[in-house]
């Protein structure tokens, strides 16, 4: 199996196109990667939804505990989890019909990748968000 993200010209267009994003493992840590990543899209205009179980507030934002319990519409959910554990959350923004998925850079599970571009969602693997945003947005 080889996951191929969709084309550049794709991911700027629905990066433009997104306002609320659920970040699975954010951290309320400011030294970690999923904190600065999420600041950045936030200070870029979109609203952040940290998914993070025992955890209050991130980046100012009420935290959920999972995808589920999150109120009202997502548009795509970012993943910050190791990649055993992406199965589950692929599934999860299935069940949920959130329209899109990016598992971060450096996290890679093909078969997750697949099922979910195979039921409908923009899926985006070992990319950075913040980077792409940058580079194709700005």
């Amino acid at each position: 199996m080889f996951f191929q993200n969709p084309n550049d010209e794709a991911i700027r267009q629905f990066l433009l196109s997104i306002h609320r994003i659920a970040v699975v493992g954010l951290s309320p840590k400011p030294d970690r990667p999923s904190f600065t990543v999420a600041k950045v899209m936030q200070q870029a205009g979109m609203q952040i939804v940290p998914v993070r179980p025992f955890t209050d507030t991130v980046l100012g934002e009420t935290a959920y505990a999972h995808l589920s319990d999150v109120p009202g519409k997502v548009d795509l959910v970012n993943v910050f989890r190791a990649a055993d554990q992406i199965s589950p959350i692929v599934d999860e923004a299935i069940a949920l019909q959130i329209p899109a998925i990016w598992i971060q850079q450096g996290i890679i599970n093909e078969a997750a990748a697949e099922r979910a571009r195979a039921a409908g969602l923009f899926v985006v693997m070992d990319r950075c968000i913040k980077l792409d945003y940058l580079r194709l947005c700005l």
